[in-house]
Parts: structure tokens; sequence; C-alpha cells
């Protein structure tokens, strides 16, 4: 039993001293030949436990944890809720801690971390918010960190659209009042990725340089760092870069690899690895292959259900495969299907129908848009879609709806006004006056000095109740409150006056005052004499429909069309088809040849026949005319053009 003993102290002493020297794997080997000893030793479970741990076997460390649960019960809470956290079975790793007997701030810590990883952040940030006002350690440090990574990322993705002052509300305060400095290049770093969420992509940028600085400086003084390992740390520093750059279409500045290394998907949250699986789909999309981009969308589908975005992809695919009518039915059904995310499925539907030329139902699809059925831009929208369709009647109900909501929403309301003012402009437009009357009077009710509506009203029930529109004109200003005291010759005078009054100018000399009574001279302008055509004859009667155009004159018969015209153009410069065997005189029987035969008499009394030459062609038109090059007659032989 002594040398027992005495190997089993000796053997604490290697374990003691391997775990100094971080040589786990060597303490492992003495553990179990302690455990050999005494399977049921408490300690020397806990230190194999962590021994197992700091070499990454995580898996054997919770099977050891689990076989003698018995005799280790709440000894081990944290190290088996890490081995939990480690082997991504988070939801396991959170009711362990949950259901820990003591709260330790080292399983604060990790219970932090498992917020974090189930992207519950709120309560991730009060849980380190309460250990950095609670507790004084060197791991403070690393907790502000933590703590600005969560904010960061609150920013990232919990921020409500459209709404950045809570964003910044709750970030910079909060780095006030907790002190969280920008001294380390994490801190930096999460300070930027906040900015980023705030859409403050300029500040952002410069942090992130102010990060990459700081890494370099405080691993470049570790001996024991290579050169890339600081490539490795500035990774992520020089990915938020580009990612900052493409948003402000900088997209030629932007170099980066594909990076996705293996597990990555353990430490991205949800909503990074769907933007990722988004981004794979498009890539296929736009690199062409189709097989692949359906298989992405399609998982992705069944992966989120009710996100539009897989099925816009889906259509994407189909629109650029010319298959827009079956895009339309996928939209169709994913519509009917998600009502309440169909708002942005709905708008793709009515683009693909105007493609198509399909106008009123694209207006359909639009109006049944309950959310932004009654905006400016949607109305604005359908009732030029409508007028293109010279359907007006479907224009003035539109705007009959949105006055109805607005009247009993925001009555008297600026954009309730502005609106009624459009619909009776439109009606007005389009010669309905009599359905204009009513709001008409809404706005001079509203306003009853504007004399511009009011003389569209009395013009309106001009034709509907004269009356009326005698007893309204009671209400038009007078002529006298009308006129103005205007400097007619300042005003011609300004720089906006179009025509100026020229005013007679003085000539030199005549200085001489005009008799009484002498009138003065006008120069009259000297009439020139019309023109008369060449061919003028006074004799004759003039054509009494000389004043209307050739085609509309009684005489006229239409332009005549020969064989001749048609053959213009067709075959060899200065030939015709048809007329070429009358003109060739050694076909014709009749005709004398043209130049003496060999053998006859040269001085032959016969008069030859009369040949006639080809005419000169008409040109068609003079911007194409075509000169035919005179022919030479043949020399020996039979004669002929």
């Amino acid at each position: 039993m002594a040398s027992g003993g005495s190997s089993v102290a000796s053997l604490w002493t290697e374990v003691n001293r391997c775990g100094q020297n971080g040589d786990f794997t060597r303490a492992l080997k003495a553990l179990t030949k302690i455990l050999h000893e005494n399977r049921d030793d408490v300690t020397a479970l806990h230190c194999k436990i962590v021994c197992l741990i700091q070499n990454g076997s995580f898996k054997e460390a919770l099977n050891v944890m689990n076989m003698h649960a018995k005799v280790l019960g709440s000894e081990v809470v944290f190290e088996k809720a890490y081995c939990e956290y480690r082997l991504n079975r988070v939801e396991s790793s959170l009711k362990t801690i949950e259901g820990a007997p003591e709260q330790t701030d080292k399983l604060k810590e990790l219970y932090g971390q498992v917020l974090y990883r189930l992207e519950r952040y709120d309560e991730c940030k009060s849980v380190y918010t309460d250990l950095i006002r609670n507790s004084q350690d060197e791991y403070e440090e690393e907790r502000k960190t933590n703590l600005a990574a969560v904010v960061a990322t609150m920013s990232q993705w919990e921020k409500a659209p459209m709404v950045h002052t809570s964003i910044v509300c709750f970030v910079f305060p909060l780095q006030e009042d907790l002190g969280l400095p920008e001294s380390t290049y994490e801190l930096c770093y999460n300070t930027a990725c906040a900015l980023i969420g705030q859409g403050q992509l300029t500040e952002a940028l410069n942090k992130l340089r102010q990060a990459e600085e700081l890494c370099r400086v405080s691993l470049a003084d570790d001996s024991d760092v290579t050169e890339e390992d600081i490539d490795s740390e500035l990774a992520i520093i020089h990915s938020q870069m580009a990612y900052i750059m493409q948003l402000q279409g900088r997209t030629d500045e932007v170099a980066l690899r594909q990076i996705y290394a293996e597990g990555v998907e353990y430490k991205l949250a949800k909503k990074q690895l769907q933007a990722i699986d988004f981004n794979k789909a498009l890539l296929a999309m736009y690199t062409n292959q189709a097989d692949q981009c359906r298989k992405l969308s399609s998982s992705l589908q069944s992966q989120n259900p009710g996100h539009p975005r897989p099925v816009l992809i889906q259509v994407a695919q189909l629109c650029r495969e010319k298959q827009h009518s079956r895009a339309i039915e996928l939209l169709q059904q994913f519509s009917d299907q998600n009502p309440e995310s169909a708002s942005g499925i709905k708008l793709t539907m009515a683009q693909l129908y105007l493609v198509q030329g399909h106008v009123t139902k694209a207006c359909d699809v639009l109006r049944s848009i309950e959310e932004f059925k009654h905006k400016s831009g949607m109305i604005s929208a359908l009732v030029t879609m409508y007028s293109h369709e010279e359907d007006i009647d479907s224009a003035i109900d539109v705007f009959k709806q949105a006055i109805e909501h607005y009247q009993s929403e925001q009555p008297g309301s600026a954009a309730h006004l502005a609106l009624v003012r459009e619909a009776a402009n439109f009606k007005l437009k389009y010669g309905r006056k009599k359905e204009a009357i009513s709001d008409l009077e809404q706005l001079w009710k509203q306003n009853t000095n504007d004399v511009h509506t009011l003389a569209q009203l009395i013009s309106a029930y001009s034709l509907v109740d004269t009356d009326k529109a005698k007893s309204l004109s009671k209400h038009l200003p007078s002529a006298d409150t009308m006129s103005f005291n205007v400097d007619v010759d300042e005003l011609e005078n300004s720089h906006g006056a179009t025509y100026v009054r020229k005013k007679a100018a003085k000539v030199v000399g005549e200085s001489l005052p005009k008799e009484q009574g002498q009138d003065e001279i006008k120069k009259k302008k000297k009439k020139k004499k019309g023109k008369l055509p060449k061919n003028y004859d006074p004799k004759a009667t003039p054509d009494p429909e000389r004043w209307l155009p050739m085609r509309e004159r009684s005489y006229y018969r239409g332009k005549k069309k020969g064989k001749k015209k048609e053959q213009i153009g067709k075959g060899t410069q200065g030939a015709t088809a048809g007329a070429s065997a009358e003109l060739d005189a050694s076909k014709t029987a009749s005709s004398p040849p043209t130049s003496p035969r060999p053998g006859s008499a040269s001085g032959s009394s016969a008069a030859p026949a009369s040949v006639v030459p080809p005419r000169q062609q008409k040109p068609a038109a003079s911007g194409a005319t075509r000169k035919k090059a005179p022919q030479k007659k043949k020399k020996g032989g039979k004669g002929g053009w």
C-alpha cells in the first residue's frame, strides 16, 4: 500500500507539471493511471475532463461527465455546458446553465455567449452590462468587447425599418455610461459595425481603418505571432471594408476572395447565413447555371416558406428564360398562400403584366395591394395607366376611393385637399365638368377667396344649372377690385418682357413747330404686283379648281402606270426588257440593214426605213436618276441597236 500511495503521489506531481507546461496529452496518461487505482476519484475525473476540453475532445469529455454523473454531481456544470456549447448543442447548454444551483461569473459569461448564439440580444446585453458593472478582473476588456459586439449586432439585425434614431440613442449613451473605449481593435471594429447598421458608412470605414492600424500595432509586439496570423486577423476587417465599398457603389475597388471555412455556419447569425444562401442562388442565376439556381432557390423556399425572396429569385430565372406566364403563376400562388407578405410579390406581378402589355391586369393587381392602395405614388401610377388605356371611368374611380379614404382618415388635411384638386383638374381635362362640381365645391368651401376655383365651378355649373352659375358669379370680384396700378412702360422695359413697344425717335433738325391744322403725312407702303404664270393667257378662262390640290380636282385620273415605267432599272444599263426585240433592226423583216452589206452597191438608191432610237426614260425620282449611256451602231454584219 505504501508503494501504491507513493506511485499515485508521483502521478499527481506529473499531472501538475504537465498542466503548467500545457502538455495535456501526457497529463491525461497520468490521470488514466490514477483513475485505474480509483475510478471514482472526483478530482482526477475533473482534471481529466479539463484536459480533454483543452485538447478539443468535447464529445469525449461529455461522455466522461455523463458516465460519472452521480459521482460528479454539480461539480462540473460549467464544463458540461461549455462542451454542449462547443458542440453546437446550444439549447442543451442553455438548459444546463439555467439548471445550475449557483450562477457563478464564469457561468454568466457562458450564458451571455449562449444567448448571443440564440440571437436573444436584449437578454445578452443585460448579462454583459451586469458583468461589467459588478466585476473587476483581467477579463474586463473582453467583456466590453463582447458587449460592443452585441450592440453592433442589434444595430445590424434588430433595427426597425426607416428608424435609426433609436439605435443612435442606444449605442452611444451605452458606450459613455459603461466606459466602452476604442483602445483595442476589437472594440473599434465593433463600433464600425454599429455605424454600418446606422447607415453611417463613411464614419464606419474610418473606424475600420483605425481598427486595422490598432490590429497591426498590437500583434506586431507579440513575437509568437506570424505574418499569416496578422493577415488572418485583418481578413474580417478587410471584408467589412469591402462590404462598405460595395454599398457605396465602389465595386471596382473591391477585391475579395470567396472565403467559406468549415464550421463557419455555427458562428454566423441566421440572417447572415440566409443572405449567403440567397447570394449563392443569385450567383448561379447570373452565371447562367439555371439548374443550380432552381435547386438552390427551391431549397431556400422550403427552409423559409413565408419569405418572398426565394420566389423572386425563381421568377427572375424564369424571366431570363422568357417564361413570363409561368413566372406570373408562381407569384400568384405565393400571394394566395402568404397574403401578409405579398405586397412586393404583387408589385413584381404588375411589372410582368406591363412587360407583356396587359396594362389593365397590372392595374387590377396594384389596386389589390391594400398597403399601397391610397398612397399618392400608387394613385398617380394607376391614373396614368388608365388614361393610357383611355379608361377614364376607372381613373375617376381611383380618385373617388382615395378621396373617401382621406375623408374618413385625414379630413381637411393637405394631402386630402391636394387629392381633391387633382381629381377636379383631371375631370375638367377630360370634359367631365358635371362630375367635377362636387370636388370644386369642396375646394371652394375650404377657401372662398380662391377665384380660380370659383371660376371653374361657375363654368361647370353653366352646363347643369344656369341659375346656380349666375348666383355663384355674384361672388366674383368686381372689375374695380381686380384693376391694379401698373406702370405699363416700366413693365415693358423690365427684363422679363418679351415685347417692348418702340418709341418714335426724334429727327435731328426737326425743331420747327408744325402749323395748326397741318395733318401728318403718313407713309404708305407700295403694294407689289403679284407674279403671273409664264403660260398665262388673259383671254382664257381660269380653272375654277386651280386652288385645290391636284388629287382633289374633278378631272384628276391618277398617274398612268405603264410597262415601260416598271422596267426601268432592270437589265444592263440602257436596256429594256419588253422593247428589246422591237428595237433590234436585225429581227425586223421589213427593216433593211442600216449599214451596207458585203457585195451590195454602195450607192444604192433605195432609201432605208427610218429606225427610232431608244427614248430617254423619265427618271422615277429626282434623287435616284440614272443616265443611259448612248449606244453605238455596230459596224459590219447585221445592223441593230
